[in-house]
């Protein structure tokens, strides 16, 4: 029996499990096969004496006042014939003898100590393996099952599923090739370990591979994001500010990421500074699209809106979305993206949902627009807001009697009708996503200064965008009849005025001057008037101008 002892601790150290497991199938296995050949209920138990080897199975019955199951059960009296120092609740065990155990006893036997040992050798290796998730080992193809392939990592076998491979790879029997343990399975046929190549661990650990900064923790990983075969992002971080996180990673002429990129067949890999503003980190998380602006619209909730240009949207977005999905598995956020024009809708379509329609000129009167400037309007055929808005600078200068100046004014005053309902709209917007909060990395698109544009667009939208003016102060506009301020000099109409002015301030100062051009003006008493008392008002002289110019 010596050689039983042998055998045991060899076939141990080969499965490289303990030796008692190997004792405790065999001994299971003995059961196993005494119950299967005397076709008892009994409740067997087997035993190895280690001096010599001898292995032995006992029937275990308990001591009882009154017997109801007698293959489970002995009398008191019959059980202290066995053992005199029997008593009641004792266990007595009877030997079942062994050497009427054949050759189908034996192969039995053999099958189950096969099975325990490889239950054994399965929880040693999950045991082993447990510990060792997410660490990339070096394995070889070695056979395909379906969609799956088995692959051998050493001591034992591992599956590598479909959904864990990249679409960008194929492989053959023999092929060897670097995966990352992403589980265990303990249930089920087929080898326990999962491996994967297409797990966002496998990317972070061949960057502290390959990026020293990354593997003494100056430089660290804050989030990765990945859509295996087509794109990754990373956010990295670091510790020192003299290191550049993103420097450090991508290595001299991108020798580092070039590296990890070729084991991972080709796929893209953007490397993004982290930061724990969202929306900087929205703006870099969308890269390589330009994002305009980002609005918080949920803080607890974590949903923010990225507004981008007309043609930063589809870049925005990315190919199925990948790219937006990315940033938002990145950030751990809800993004929602929006174009510019989708803006302007919604803004238009918010501003006519309050705005009147059919408003009338004269409601400008309010906004500073004179009497005369919506006569001259209404005169020409536009007699509500809304036709005014549409109109170009260079509609309202074909009007009779409308110059640059009074397209300013014009301006200004649509602008400020329209700004009381935007005002509204942006405070129902924030009502409605309270708490909300806009951020804006660039300046505002709408001019707030009154212009006027070469272009034929139409600029005059709600909210109206004003363009700069093109004519200089004190010129005249060809066709200009505006007849709005006597006071302006910018046209020949404004220079007859000023003559007429003039003309009308000499008469009256002569007629001040009765004395001597030499008199002495400082000799004069107090009490008397000077000609600046005397002279007319502002009001007098515009009166006069009306008369001269009727």
């Amino acid at each position: 029996m010596e050689n039983l002892f042998n055998n045991i601790e060899a076939l141990s150290q080969a499965k490289g499990i303990d030796s008692q497991v190997v004792i405790d199938a065999i001994k299971d296995a003995i059961v196993v096969a005494a119950r299967k050949y005397y076709h008892t209920t009994e409740d067997l138990v087997a035993e190895v004496d280690p001096k010599s080897g001898q292995l032995q199975v006992y029937a275990l019955k308990t001591v009882t006042d009154l017997v109801s199951n007698p293959m489970k059960e002995v009398g008191l009296t019959e059980a202290r014939r066995k053992d005199s120092t029997a008593e009641l609740g004792s266990v007595i065990r009877y030997a079942k003898p062994t050497e009427g155990l054949g050759r189908i006893s034996a192969q039995l036997a053999k099958q189950v100590i096969s099975q325990k040992i490889r239950e054994a050798e399965r929880e040693t290796i999950v045991s082993e393996y447990s510990e060792r998730l997410g660490e990339i080992v070096n394995c070889t193809i070695k056979r395909i099952e379906g969609p799956d392939l088995i692959v051998d990592i050493g001591r034992t076998e591992a599956r590598l599923p479909r959904r864990e491979q990249s679409r960008l790879e194929s492989f053959s029997p023999g092929d060897r090739v670097r995966v990352v343990i992403k589980g265990i399975e303990k249930a089920g046929r087929g080898p326990a370990m999962i491996v994967s190549r297409a797990d966002e661990a496998l990317v972070k650990t061949l960057f502290e591979q390959e990026v020293p900064e990354i593997y003494d923790g100056t430089v660290q990983i804050q989030a990765c994001a990945r859509e295996a075969g087509e794109r990754t992002k990373i956010a990295v971080r670091s510790r020192d500010r003299d290191v550049d996180a993103v420097g450090a990673c991508v290595g001299m002429k991108g020798m580092r990421v070039q590296s990890i990129i070729r084991e991972l067949r080709g796929e893209k890999i953007d490397i993004i500074e982290f930061s724990d503003d969202p929306v900087e980190m929205v703006m870099r998380g969308l890269s390589p699209a330009l994002v305009g602006r980002v609005a918080i619209l949920d803080p607890i909730e974590k949903h923010l809106e990225a507004i981008v240009e007309d043609t930063q949207l589809s870049l925005a977005i990315g190919k199925r979305g990948q790219n937006v999905r990315l940033a938002a598995r990145l950030m751990g956020w809800r993004i929602d993206i929006k174009s510019e024009e989708e803006k302007r809708q919604e803004a238009e379509t918010a501003m006519e949902a309050i705005v009147p329609s059919g408003v009338p000129l004269t409601t400008l009167l309010e906004h500073g627009l004179s009497q005369k400037s919506v006569d001259r309007v209404v005169e020409s055929g536009t007699e509500t807001v809304e036709k005014l808005a549409d109109m170009t600078p260079e509609q309202l200068l074909e009007i009779k009697g409308i110059g640059p100046k009074m397209v300013e004014k014009i301006q200004v005053a649509v602008n400020s009708f329209y700004l009381q309902f935007e005002e509204a709209v942006q405070l129902a917007e924030v009502a409605e996503n309270e708490p909300a909060t806009t951020l804006f990395n660039s300046e505002p698109t709408i001019d707030l200064v009154p212009t006027v544009s070469e272009s034929s667009t139409p600029v005059l939208q709600p909210p109206l965008a004003i363009a700069e003016t093109s004519v200089m102060p004190g010129l005249p506009v060809e066709g200009s009849d505006d007849k709005d301020d006597p006071f302006e000099i910018d046209s020949d109409r404004d220079s007859d005025n000023m003559d007429k002015l003039l003309a009308l301030e000499v008469p009256e100062l002569d007629d001040l001057q009765t004395t001597s051009d030499t008199e002495d003006w400082s000799d004069k008493g107090t009490d008397e008037k000077s000609p600046a008392e005397d002279a007319p008002s502002a009001e007098e002289i515009s009166d006069e101008l009306n008369s001269a110019e009727e």
